[in-house]
């Protein structure tokens, strides 16, 4: 009886400190890379209201790496796809954020964020029919990024990028 309850005891012990020890291990294994990056980038749009661009471009710069690392592991995820078109349109790269977007869109053709970020890059590129596009595909929602884009489009609300 004694034997048998240190051998669960030992067992418990192994098991306890091996999910520890994967847990917190630099592998890789557990790395959440695509919630580094969306942190990274709600930090950077913080930095951004704050008027502190360069600041918040290097947030962008880090989160884009992260991101880039999130997809290389769990490929084509509609929100980091999202985030992926997010931080490289911020850094001035619309033809990579476009692109990103779009691979989104295939996957999630509703995914509000893709659909107001498009938008807003589709203003700042100067194709406001496309635009009114994803605009169009958000007036159901009666959400958030309906509203934003279309203070974007009506030029009510500044878009920096």
């Amino acid at each position: 009886m004694k034997k048998n309850l240190l051998l669960v005891v030992i067992f418990y012990f192994v098991l306890t400190i091996s999910s520890y020890g994967a847990a917190s291990s630099g592998n890789g294994g557990s790395t959440n890379y695509y919630k580094k990056g969306e942190t990274l980038i709600k930090r950077a749009k913080k930095l951004e209201k704050k008027g502190k661009i360069e600041k918040a471009n290097k947030r962008y710069k880090k989160a884009l790496e992260y991101l880039i690392k999130s997809n290389k592991e769990k490929p084509n995820q509609s929100d980091t796809l999202n985030y992926l078109g997010f931080a490289t349109r911020k850094l001035g790269d619309y033809e990579k954020g476009e692109e990103y977007y779009l691979l989104g869109l295939q996957i999630d053709p509703d995914h509000k964020g893709i659909n107001e970020y498009l938008g807003e890059l589709y203003v700042v590129t100067d194709r406001i029919d496309l635009a009114k596009e994803r605009l169009s595909v958000l007036k159901n929602c009666n959400c958030e990024e309906y509203k934003e884009l279309k203070e974007i489009i009506e030029g009510k609300k500044q878009s920096k990028y």
